[in-house]
């Protein structure tokens, strides 16, 4: 029985690692990387809008 108290935490945590790694692939792309893509070109926008007006002052 001491083989199976040893391999069980191992056991479960390649378990819980499939089961993160399945979450993760199934929630890339579809509707969502529609917004994820559109809050990254957001913030891409405003981080170099924002870099722009000082570069000109200075100029």
């Amino acid at each position: 029985m001491e083989y199976v108290a040893a391999l069980l935490p191992p056991a479960v945590m390649a378990a819980l690692f499939i089961a993160v790694i399945r979450v993760i692939v199934k929630t890339q792309g579809g509707a969502n990387k529609a917004k994820e893509d559109a809050a990254v070109d957001a913030a891409l926008a405003r981080a170099e809008g924002a870099r722009q007006p000082s570069a000109r002052a200075d100029g």
